[in-house]
């Protein structure tokens, strides 16, 4: 029996923004105030060209190391490609030496990234021990002068970004030098500064603080406040905006194997209703975009294996979502990938087959999964 569609015209709590504000990075408009955000492992071009599909206006490519985009190989040419649809994307970069993060700075330029973003929140182990990410919101004297540094060789033109945690941990010391650095960001021109509600020490552990996004723009009116965390839906999107004020939204978990939150997005601060939930085609096509991209960008082999983790979270959308993601969990060789879409994905079936997918909600197992960003 087909599953009912949730109406179009349910009025949002939210219809008080019904009006779509455009976000502005320096001179850069988005006509959405919301984006893909930087996702380790996840973020790449397969990924943002299907985000993009759905109506995503900006996207964020993963993270990368500094060192990795001035050391010549194939590595630094991947990184350093941009492709013609591929605009505007974001480059961000992760890296604790002031001199070699401006360095690469400069190279994404080059290479044609519309902005560059600096990761001052990444919260894994590996990142932090490394004196990088996270880290940096511990050490505002290198943190300060990564920013100087940065955007004295980030020509005017190009929009400087950075990301953020709330802090370090809970201490009133670990907020003071959350502030020091947010002041010195935007003394020295940073175009918007995105924070993630948690600590660096919660990693994803407990509810992002909204009320701190609050009190960061509530002290910033004039400046570009981005918020973070726990976006996992349209409605979570515009309560965040509601509830803060902040100007726009990094969707970064929220947006894997759910490309369609950027129309739904879209849709409900436009009209100030809830978007009706993908159709069975939607998801269809996304998913057999995304393979096909991933393929093509890296092969049969690595791309199987790197969709198959976008695939997993495509599945808990799915309205056999048991099925197909127990499906996508056997599978081990490329074949039996590509068995598990002409089963559940196949061209045949129409949307009343299955009937409309499903809104998700919650994180799932993303962490375990390896998505990661600040």
């Amino acid at each position: 029996m087909p599953l009912e569609r949730a109406s179009s015209t349910t009025l949002s709590p939210f219809a008080n923004l019904a009006m779509l504000k455009p976000l502005r990075l320096g001179q850069l408009e988005l006509p959405v105030p919301a984006f893909q955000g930087a996702l380790s492992g996840f973020s790449d071009l397969p990924m943002r060209r299907v985000a993009r599909a759905f109506g995503c206006v900006y996207a964020v490519n993963e993270v990368v190391l500094d060192e990795n985009v001035l050391k010549p190989g194939k590595l630094q040419d991947e990184i350093l490609h941009v492709e013609d649809d591929d605009h505007p994307v974001g480059g961000q970069l992760l890296g604790a030496r002031p001199e070699s993060f401006a360095s690469a700075a400069h190279r994404l330029v080059e290479a044609g990234y519309d902005v560059v973003d600096i990761n001052f929140g990444c919260p894994v182990n590996k990142v932090l021990g490394r004196q990088r990410g996270g880290y940096l919101l511990s050490d505002p004297r290198t943190a300060r002068e990564i920013l100087s540094r940065v955007r004295d060789v980030v020509p005017p033109h190009v929009p400087l970004t950075v990301k953020m945690r709330r802090a370090m941990d809970d201490t009133p010391l670990a907020e003071d030098m959350f502030w020091e650095i947010l002041e010195h960001a935007f003394a020295v021109g940073v175009d918007g500064v995105c924070v993630h509600g948690r600590t660096v020490a919660q990693k994803y552990v407990g509810p992002s603080r909204r009320s701190f996004l609050a009190k960061v723009k509530a002290k910033y009116p004039d400046r570009v406040i981005m918020g973070s965390g726990d976006l996992f839906s349209a409605e979570d999107v515009v309560a965040m905006l509601d509830e803060t004020s902040v100007d726009g939204a990094w969707v970064a978990r929220g947006g894997i194997g759910a490309p369609w939150i950027f129309s739904a997005i879209a849709h409900h601060l436009r009209s100030g209703e809830r978007a009706p939930p993908p159709s069975f085609s939607d998801q269809r096509r996304a998913v057999w975009l995304h393979h096909t991209e991933s393929l093509k960008l890296h092969g049969r082999e690595l791309g199987s294996r790197l969709f198959r983790s976008a695939a997993i979270k495509y599945a808990e959308a799915h309205p056999r979502a048991d099925d197909v993601k127990r499906a996508f969990y056997g599978c081990r060789v490329p074949d039996d990938i590509e068995a598990v879409l002409s089963t559940w994905f196949d061209e045949d079936l129409a949307d009343d087959h299955f009937g409309p997918v499903s809104h998700r909600e919650g994180p799932g197992n993303l962490v375990a999964a390896g998505a990661s960003c600040g």
